[in-house]
């Protein structure tokens, strides 16, 4: 097994000759060296941080990764569920059934807390508008902030975790497979295919 120093340049040889792992592992550049994870588990964390969504997300105006989860299940499913759908219908796919992971991660260390906040300020998780969240985020990670706690946009009385850092991640792990059934304009029903012990 490689150690940590010797990471970037096997991922480096690696990269060049096999375009799986270099579209597994994602840009590795844009997470700092002291914040790379390493060990099982790991790859899941540092993909959000590594595959960046150009158009962005709540916390990032899409320059730099950020990995969101929430505090329950449902929450979680709730939020993934709105996300996919958004994709499904700007890409105009036919109906079928979205394969997912569902994992769970241990989360430790100190975070801003945006839950009273937000009631003062919703635009804090409006629905639809990212740009003063996005403000926020960025701000806040300059500042090294590890992570934002805030309530689901999507999921009333739901709580998320937006880490801005990798840090604060540890045990992460598959907890279950789901289904979800888009049928050509929404997501309209989960299935739980196989969980995991």
């Amino acid at each position: 097994m490689a150690s940590a120093e010797d990471f970037d340049a096997l991922y480096a040889l690696e990269s060049m000759t096999n375009d799986r792992i270099r579209d597994e592992v994602g840009d590795i550049s844009l997470v700092p060296a002291a914040e790379r994870k390493f060990g099982p588990g790991s790859s899941s964390i540092m993909a959000a941080f590594t595959h960046l969504n150009p158009q962005g997300s709540r916390f990032s105006d899409g320059t730099y990764g950020v990995f969101y989860c929430a505090r329950e299940r449902d929450t979680a499913i709730h939020e993934t569920r709105y996300h996919s759908g958004l994709f499904m219908q700007a890409t105009q796919e036919p109906p079928m059934r979205l394969q997912m992971r569902l994992y769970a991660v241990k989360v430790s260390g100190e975070v801003v807390d945006l839950r009273a906040a937000a009631q003062a300020e919703p635009c804090i998780v409006d629905p639809g508008d990212y740009g003063y969240a996005q403000g926020l985020g960025r701000k806040l990670r300059e500042q090294n902030v590890q992570g934002i706690l805030y309530p689901s946009g999507r999921h009333p009385g739901g709580e998320c975790l937006a880490a801005l850092r990798t840090g604060i991640l540890h045990n992460c792990r598959h907890s279950a497979y789901l289904e979800y059934n888009w049928n050509g304009w929404a997501i309209d029903a989960v299935f739980e295919v196989n969980r995991l012990v």
